[in-house]
């Protein structure tokens, strides 16, 4: 019974760690991500796309290597230059995908962002990016 409880407890160390891990990762990522959309950096943005990412910008979207969907963001950013951005939510599904919703700022307006992530080789990664001009 004493051997069971031992390995009852470690079992439960072990997944809060985990669930510690993941959290702080996740956090992490959106703490970063909202530092490069206020910055309107399109190069630290890309540090945490997928390989290939999903934009969509009012309506347009399609699937972009990491490297040209810095570009895009980069004409972007120039085009709707940054004011400030801030999380409204975030949040996760039960198949473990991160999302967070914000709201991007720029001197004509505001566009709703749409942030989803996911793991791939362990690490979080963004695969689709949306902006819905509001």
């Amino acid at each position: 019974m004493k051997q069971y409880l031992t390995k009852l407890i470690c079992l439960f160390f072990f997944l809060g760690f985990s669930i510690t891990q993941s959290y702080a990762q996740q956090s992490t990522l959106f703490s970063n991500v909202r530092s490069a959309l206020k910055a309107g950096s399109s190069k630290e943005l890309a540090k945490y796309f997928h390989e290939t990412v999903e934009l969509n910008i009012n309506g347009e979207s399609d699937n972009y290597s990491n490297a040209h969907a810095e570009i895009y963001l980069k004409d972007f950013f120039k085009k709707y230059e940054p004011v400030d951005f801030e999380y409204a939510h975030q949040g996760s599904s039960s198949e473990g995908l991160q999302y967070a919703i914000g709201n991007y700022s720029y001197s004509g307006g505001n566009f709703r962002v749409l942030i989803r992530t996911k793991k791939f080789s362990g690490t979080d990664k963004i695969y689709i990016i949306d902006f819905l001009k509001e």
